[in-house]
């Protein structure tokens, strides 16, 4: 049985707090999807944890919980196209402040997984290396982004078959790269993202 994580409540006992996450920074295709939560003090779960070190069944078990139980929650999009033209780092921290500008209760703090992030309106924030793994509702964020993402990902792999997003989530894995050279590229995909699999060679 794995091992129960302790995440902190929070930075501010006094302040509203939302935390703040993304996923799909890394997939050759599809949109980087961006969360935002502000948990009710004291909320615990034993299965929230760094979406990334959690099973897909547990992922999908807390969504509903979370987005029953949170004070505010917020998922956004960004799509393909303006990842190619801003790059997967802004389109990052843009949707990671969509996310808080659409949250129905407006927080006094941001708790940002990760290291870099830019000012949103006058919400002072604080970035935190392997956040997802410190506080719940950076965490929370995460399992809210990854299973949107992952949901969309679903629904674009019917539309576009034979790359296996049903099962990779748009990442180079061997079965996406060679979907590509057989059949090429979709509108889902970001062009602006070269894995070395894909690069002509002087003997190819």
């Amino acid at each position: 049985m794995p091992q129960e994580i302790h995440l902190l409540d929070c930075l501010h006992p006094d302040l509203t707090e939302a935390g703040c996450d993304e996923a799909g920074r890394g997939p050759l295709a599809g949109p980087v999807y961006a969360a935002a939560v502000i948990l009710p003090r004291g909320f615990h779960h034993p299965l929230l944890n760094d979406s990334k070190k959690m099973s897909a069944k547990s992922r999908e078990l807390l969504r509903p919980i979370i987005e029953r139980e949170a004070v505010a929650w917020a998922v956004v999009a960004v799509e393909a196209e303006e990842i190619d033209r801003i790059n997967i780092l802004n389109a990052s921290i843009a949707g990671m402040q969509r996310a808080v500008g659409k949250l129905a209760v407006r927080p006094d703090f941001l708790l940002i997984d990760g290291n870099r992030f830019r000012p949103f309106e006058d919400i002072p924030y604080r970035t935190v290396v392997h956040g997802d793994a410190t506080f719940s509702s950076i965490a929370a964020a995460s399992v809210l982004a990854k299973t949107h993402r992952d949901e969309r990902m679903r629904e674009l792999a019917a539309q576009y078959p034979g790359y296996g997003w049903e099962k990779n989530m748009g990442y180079p894995t061997p079965e996406h790269i060679r979907a590509i050279k057989e059949l090429g590229y979709t509108p889902e995909h970001r062009r602006s993202f070269h894995p070395k699999e894909l690069e002509p060679t002087l003997f190819g």
